[in-house]
């Protein structure tokens, strides 16, 4: 049984078909990404699965479960995380405050727990608050920065601790939304890295948008490439590298027909 399966998913906004029939599939302990050019519903994609938006028609089943009708939060609860296109933290909160937001589908504690400060809840506080800690250090957000405001973090930190949320959660998938957008090549490379650590460590499966193909191209085992609302290939890299539809979407009709022109010569 595969981890996540997609049948037919298809969202409209009034006349506007945002997602036309996605079938798609992913198995436990992959990394996979989903491309096309800007507009494709590569977002709107994400924004179904996670309970953002309902889905007009299809089914979404995850572990074998529907997840059609559930809240963002219950499908937290039940093993999907995810970061954001832009990025979305609370940025007049602290940087552990920011982690441990990602942990509240799992506390235990009740309201009279919490409202009294009793013994079960300040363990778990504490607990919590180590937990946050460590996964501060194991996304690379470097120095003793724990207590400062997630807004006075660098670009880069901030991209890695909202990965770090999403990860406090315990998730089994972990989506991705361009996580190395506006970095640098050697935060590219650092964060490359990292995706490679989660899924071989946490044994946590991935699924990203990425516009970057070095990124791309160097870490999916799988790609999914949607365009105008469908998914028009699948394939390994190498076949969707060579694959004259996405070629099309991305370059035009043109391209195609230069690299069929190259060829015959």
């Amino acid at each position: 049984m595969a981890l996540l399966e997609i049948e037919n998913l298809t969202k409209t906004f009034g006349g506007l078909r945002a997602i036309g029939g996605v079938s798609f599939s992913l198995e436990k302990g992959m990394i996979v990404s989903i491309i096309g050019p800007n507009g494709a519903g590569k977002t709107t994609f994400f924004n179904t699965l996670t309970g953002i938006y309902k889905p007009t028609e299809g089914s979404i089943k995850f572990n074998g479960k529907s997840l059609v009708g559930l809240r963002p939060d219950q499908i937290a609860a039940r093993g999907i995380s995810r970061t954001f296109q832009n990025i979305r933290l609370f940025q007049e909160m602290t940087v552990i405050e920011n982690i441990l937001t990602g942990m509240h589908v799992h506390m235990k504690q009740s309201g009279i727990d919490t409202l009294f400060r009793l013994p079960t809840f300040k363990k778990e506080e504490k607990e919590a608050e180590q937990k946050a800690l460590r996964l501060m250090k194991y996304v690379g957000i470097k120095g003793d920065v724990g207590n400062d405001l997630a807004k006075n973090l660098p670009y880069g930190a901030q991209r890695r601790l909202e990965i770090a949320r999403a990860l406090a959660a315990d998730p089994l998938l972990l989506l991705l939304d361009e996580p190395a957008a506006g970095m640098n090549p050697q935060e590219t490379e650092e964060i490359t890295r990292l995706f490679r650590r989660i899924r071989e460590e946490m044994g946590i499966t991935i699924l990203l948008i990425e516009h970057d193909m070095r990124v791309v191209m160097n870490i999916s085992e799988n790609i999914c490439v949607m365009d105008y609302g469908e998914k028009i290939a699948e394939g390994t890299p190498a076949e969707i590298r060579s694959n004259t539809s996405v070629i099309e979407a991305y370059l035009g009709r043109g391209a195609v027909a230069g690299q069929h022109e190259e060829k015959i010569a």
